[in-house]
Formats: C-alpha cells, structure tokens, sequence
C-alpha cells in the first residue's frame, strides 16, 4: 500500500512534468538568455560611455594645461597645477621634466613606462583604502603628452566611481532578472496546477467513456479558453455517442417489435395456403407468389426501419455535400411520369433555379421519392400531382409535393408521421406506414423539418389534398 505521506510528492511532480509548466521553465530559459544578452549589451554599452566620457574630461582638461602653457610659460602651468591639486577637482596631475625628474603634481611617477614622446592613453590602478580602512585598487585612466620645451604632462582621472555605478547597474538588473525568474517558476507552478486540476477533470470523463459510462461529462469553467472549448467538444462528442448508442442499443428491438406484425401475417398466410394445399384446395404456385411478395415487403420494411434508425442515430446525413436540387427534383418527376399516365394523373413541376442546399444526394431522393409516391398512390384518377421548388421569404429552400387526394385530417398530421400509421382510408392500400417517417428522419438529419397541410381544397367530390413540403435550411 503506498504511503500517503508520498502523495504530496507525487502531486508535485506531476506539476513538474506538466506541459504548461515545462513550457513556463521553456520561456524563463529564453527569456534568461535574452536577459543576459541584454545585460553584457548594457554592461558593454555603459562601459564605453563611460570611458568616453572620461576621456572627453581627461582631453579638454589636457587641451586647457597645454593652453596654459602656450600662453604663460612652464612657471605658470606649474603654478595652475598647484591651484587646482588643491581644489575638489578629481584630476590626477603630474609634470615631469626631460629627464623624468617630477616637477609637481599628485602622482609620484607617471604610469606610462617606456614614453617616446608619442600622446598616449593608459589604464592603470591607484592604491587606496575602502571605508573600513583596508587597502583596494582604485581603476584609472590617464592621458601623457610632450611639451615643447620638453616637458611631460600627464593628465588622469579616477574612474572607481563610474565603475563602480555599473557595477551597481548590472546587480540590479541581474537582481530583477532571479526576481522576474523566481515569479515565473512560481506562476508556472500556478498556471500547471490550474491546468492539471483542469486535465484531470477531462481524463477522467474519458477514462469514465473509455469503462462505459457515457453519462460522465466535463465541467465547463466559463473562462472561454482553450480548455472550455476542449470540453464542451468533449460533452457534446459523448451526447452523441450516447445518442448513438442508445439508438443502436433500442433498434434492434424496435425492429423486431415493428416487423412482428408483418411477419405473423407472412406466417400465417404461409399456414393458410399449407392447410388448403393438404385439403386439396388452393393454388401453390399463387400462395407461393404471395409469400415472395409478402416476403420482399418484409424486406422494405426492414430496409426503411433500419435507414430510419441509422438517420436518427447519426444525428446528421452523412457525406453531405452543397449541389443544386433541381436536376434531382426534375428526374424524380420524370421517373414518375409513366406511372401518373397509367393511372390516369397529371404530373408537373415548378423548378426554380440557382438554388444550393447541403446534404446528402442519396436521401434526400429517397425522401421526395416517398412523397411523390405517396401523392400518385393516394392520388384518384383524374387527378393531378405538383412537385415544387422554391426558396421561401426565409431563406430556406422547399421541396413540395401536392396532390389532389384525400389528404390528411388536420388532428392527424402530427402522428402520421411516426413508423407504422396508417389512416383508415389507406388500409387497403400496400404500404407499411414507414413513407413519411422516412421522409421527417431524413428532413432532421438534414437540419429541416417536414410540414403537411391542405392541399388545393375540396373540388367535384375529391380533395382537399395534401402538400408535404421537405424544408432543408439555408446554406451559409
């Protein structure tokens, strides 16, 4: 049994080795290098400025004791020297005769070895005491000329105290560097545990899905972010999957249950014909005959019970794709012309064209195949059958059948739509009742709906009809 003093442990490693969190230590890494770039940039830069600075200082004081000396003579820049290594100037002065013999100033000797007489620049280190009193080496720069009576000048300046203002600069900013890399770990902590806590939610609704229980869902934290998004994908994914299973799980007894009748009918047809054939009554090859027949409408029946329930647990047609409907409205009217002729009916249609609608080419002909169907059926001689399609005010596109038949009570349209109604006048018509269950499947699975009302009225003892439209949405 692992011991529970190892699970905060545990939890913090899991916060380590979580993707925010290495992508957090990821940016701190960058932005760490970036930083140090920055600093050795402003080291680099400040450094120079500095030192030009000084040197500025160091030249114009150098160019005003030469002026001096052009204008008064070595007695009086010896005596300037004096005066101002007196003052609060921060200059280091030094005068030296041909032979190197000092003169005046506050340097003991000149810290250029080796002087051919050449203007020379020099970085040198002065002996001093810090605060405490110990002893230090203070950073100096120094500028070295020849008069032209042969003496030497040499002009320097303590730079301890900008060299000491960069060295600051860059503590500080290496000190807000650990600052800004301290409070980056520490957010990356944050934002891990807020993601693990989040993660977690969402592993285990799939490990819930994954064991079988599709009921789990994941929690929606209203923040809009990547994650929300991530579960309310997740959410709806297993509603249809729930959906779906559910629908498979119930469709085999739903086709069992709604094949019952057909097949006691087939069964006792079959029992019927058996006992006449063994009296000596009946005709085999007739009963036999009914059987196929009866047979092959066990067969549609199936076939549509199943693309019913296929439809509504998909949710949605498969293989959708966006095409004209006006060649598939034209070849289904064309199709039933020759039937409308033999029974006497007239068939038209009304094509509007330009018109796009999304879905699948395979059932929504299924569909308005049923309708039409459905209208030349119930359909008396010497009636007639339109078929239309239109864009509506809405923008949806409408897909009408009207016939001039009996149509379809007012209190009946609303469950004449479900699998296996048939009206009282379609009794002794074939058919299972399963045409315009077909047709509202595929119109939900499309995204419409199908409408039934009145078709042209009541005329000369037929009528009023009915007008099925199949209502398919806009296409955006």
């Amino acid at each position: 049994m692992p011991d529970e003093r190892d699970a905060p442990a545990e939890g913090l490693l899991r916060l380590f080795r979580a993707a925010p969190f290495r992508l957090t230590l990821l940016s701190l890494a960058l932005f760490a290098f970036a930083g140090a770039a920055f600093m050795a940039y402003v080291y680099i830069a400040a450094t120079g400025e500095a030192r030009r600075r000084t040197d500025a200082e160091i030249r114009r004081e150098a160019d005003n004791l030469v002026e001096v000396y052009d204008r008064a003579g070595a007695s009086a820049l010896n005596t300037v020297l004096v005066s101002r290594m007196a003052g609060e100037r921060r200059f280091l002065y030094l005068l030296l005769a041909p032979d190197n013999r000092k003169i005046s100033g506050s340097l003991a000797r000149s810290p250029v070895e080796d002087f051919g007489g050449e203007p020379t620049w020099i970085r040198f280190s002065l002996s001093g005491f810090d605060e405490d009193g110990r002893p230090r080496s203070i950073p100096a720069r120094g500028y070295q000329q020849r008069l032209p009576n042969g003496d030497i000048l040499f002009v320097g300046a303590d730079t301890g105290d900008d060299q000491n203002f960069i060295v600051t600069l860059v503590r500080g900013l290496w000190g807000a560097g650990a600052l800004v890399v301290v409070l980056g770990i520490t957010a990356g902590l944050l934002v891990s545990r807020n993601f693990t806590r989040a993660m977690t939610g969402l592993t285990n609704v799939v490990a819930a899905a994954r064991n079988g229980d599709l009921s789990a869902r994941a929690a929606v934290r209203g923040a809009g972010d990547e994650l929300d998004q991530l579960a309310e994908g997740l959410n709806d994914m297993l509603d249809r999957l729930d959906r779906s299973m559910s629908a498979h799980r119930h469709a085999g007894d739903s086709i069992a249950h709604d094949l019952r009748s057909p097949l006691t009918r087939l069964k006792a047809r079959l029992e019927s014909a058996l006992l006449d054939m063994e009296a000596g009554r009946g005709d085999s090859r007739q009963a036999l005959r009914q059987a196929l027949d009866d047979t092959d409408g066990v067969l549609r029946t199936f076939s549509a019970v199943l693309a019913i329930s296929r439809l509504q647990a998909a949710g949605e047609a498969p293989n959708a794709v966006i095409f004209d409907p006006a060649g598939l409205v034209g070849d289904m009217t064309e199709l039933y012309g020759p039937l409308c002729e033999d029974k006497g009916l007239e068939i038209a249609c009304d094509i509007a064209a330009g018109l796009t609608v999304r879905g699948n080419p395979a059932f929504l002909a299924q569909a308005l195949a049923n309708l039409v169907d459905n209208a030349v059926k119930y359909t008396p001689a010497g009636g007639a059958v339109m078929v239309r399609l239109r864009r509506r005010a809405s923008g949806d596109t409408e897909i009408s059948v009207t016939d001039t038949g009996p149509g379809v009570p007012h209190p009946d349209r609303r469950r004449v739509v479900d699998r296996f109604v048939r009206l009282e006048n379609s009794r002794n018509l074939p058919g299972a009742g399963l045409g315009l269950s077909l047709v509202a499947a595929v119109a939900q699975a499309h995204g419409g709906r199908l409408e039934l009302g009145e078709g042209p009225g009541a005329y000369d003892g037929s009528g009023p009809g009915l007008r099925a439209a199949l209502i398919l949405p806009e296409v955006a």
